[in-house]
């Protein structure tokens, strides 16, 4: 296994700290509105990049949180007179409603960063013990300019760095790149610190988290949009350097951002995609196709075009699936879990590569088209067709593409043969009758 490190830039062969377990941690959506499309990318980038992990024979432990305090939340807590908790829990429902309709698993941990207080401000004290941090009125502060190699991971240096979008100016601060950990809060919840009454800095929550619930300093992979690298998972860095001299992550992934028609999704534009309502149009397996045809450490364009492509590549899986289902179900042959290694072998090398996933795609298709060729035989080799068949349920299953088992009842099976027979009798006006039921009933 070969995973790209945004660490160090380059492609590392993937050796994790326990041998056949992995360790992974993937930053989790600010729950104060729905998904959009581009917050599905991710979900489905790291859930395959898992299901590539158990497939290769690994123990994959998996966590994802959820940020369920911020000024946002804040606000639209006030602005409907209801308190945060209400505002948090409705839209981490809808997070794993469109996780788990993304044909997604649901992450072995989910924590939340409400019930992680008492660890993050104790981490916080900690940092402050040790020098990496200052209190001034209430909010707290980590000094940037403590860590050595501050930038490394999005290799910027700290002297080329300017105070602008992403990094708040603070005249209070001793050097404008410091980050808050703690900020005095007046209005929302709040909670009791050292420092008063207050809520935590976005930044220090997930070291926290990823330390509670792995039970250890650093972790093998460490996930997010490419938009996290700085500051977000920066700042995570320098935090476990100074509290743990580590980098939280041996390896940190990253996945590009999705465009619409070659823009940015924003407001002003008005051209944000809610997941629920693209998944409700497309279905989880198309969204899925777009979402892995293009490379994950590559931007992703959708339109119409990719659309219309990701549905005629899928109907021609589903299509030939189907007929080797329905061959199989008239034969009467229950297929053996037994693979094709020459057609599956290509597959897992492809997934192995970095999550090579167009590579992947070709293998399938490679797979799908020797699929095709037993079953045009004249006579059928029904135990190659049903490992066949069995060979592309598993590379599906890596790809998360759901294409359910047909399997025939005896009003089928009927009908079929009715159909056979009116063919032989060459009574083709009743043969396209049954033809056509057969077609309704999604066998043809």
């Amino acid at each position: 296994m070969k995973l790209y490190n945004s660490l160090h830039n380059k492609l590392e062969e993937f050796v994790p700290i326990e041998e056949g377990k992995v360790t992974m941690y993937v930053c989790g959506p600010t729950v104060y509105n729905y998904p959009h499309i581009g917050n599905a990318r991710p979900i489905v980038v790291f859930d395959t990049l898992k299901k590539t992990l158990e497939a290769s024979g690994y123990e994959v432990f998996y966590v994802s949180n959820f940020t369920d305090v911020d000024d946002k939340i804040i606000k639209k807590a006030i602005e409907e007179e209801v308190a945060e908790s209400e505002i948090s829990e409705r839209y981490i429902k809808a997070y794993n409603e469109d996780r788990i309709a993304l044909n997604a698993e649901i992450p072995d941990v989910t924590p939340r960063v409400t019930q992680t207080m008492d660890s993050i401000i104790a981490f916080i004290k900690d940092l402050e013990d040790k020098g990496y941090a200052y209190a001034i009125d209430g909010d707290v502060y980590f000094r940037v300019t403590k860590v050595k190699d501050y930038g490394q991971l999005s290799k910027q240096k700290i002297e080329d760095l300017v105070v602008g979008a992403r990094i708040d100016e603070n005249d209070k601060k001793e050097n404008p790149l410091d980050f808050t950990l703690w900020k005095k809060t007046e209005n929302g919840i709040k909670w009791d610190s050292p420092w008063g009454e207050g809520r935590p800095g976005w930044h220090t929550e997930c070291v926290v988290m990823i330390e509670n619930e792995f039970k250890q300093p650093v972790i093998d992979i460490h996930g997010g949009g490419m938009d996290l690298k700085f500051p977000h998972h920066e700042n995570e860095i320098a935090q476990g350097c100074a509290a743990n001299h580590s980098h939280v992550a041996n390896y940190w992934v990253h996945n590009g951002m999705l465009n619409l028609d070659g823009q940015k999704m924003s407001k002003s534009l008005g051209n944000v995609i809610w997941a629920k309502d693209f998944i409700k149009e497309l279905g989880a397996n198309v969204i899925r196709w777009i979402m892995l045809s293009t490379h994950y450490r590559a931007p992703l364009n959708v339109n119409d075009e990719t659309i219309e492509t990701a549905k005629t590549e899928l109907a021609k899986i589903q299509t030939s699936l189907t007929q080797a289902y329905v061959k199989l179900g008239l034969a009467k042959v229950t297929i053996k879990e037994e693979l094709v290694e020459e057609v599956y072998v290509p597959f897992l090398d492809a997934m192995q590569d970095d999550l090579n996933t167009p590579n992947g795609f070709k293998a399938l298709f490679d797979a799908n088209k020797q699929l095709n060729s037993v079953i045009r035989q004249r006579e059928i080799d029904m135990e190659l067709l049903g490992r066949y068949v069995y060979t592309m349920q598993k590379m599906l299953k890596v790809l998360g593409i759901v294409i359910e088992e047909v399997k025939l009842d005896n009003k089928d099976i009927e009908l079929f043969d009715k159909w056979n027979e009116a063919k032989k009798a060459k009574d083709f006006e009743q043969a396209d009758v049954y033809r056509g039921k057969l077609q309704e009933r999604g066998l043809l």
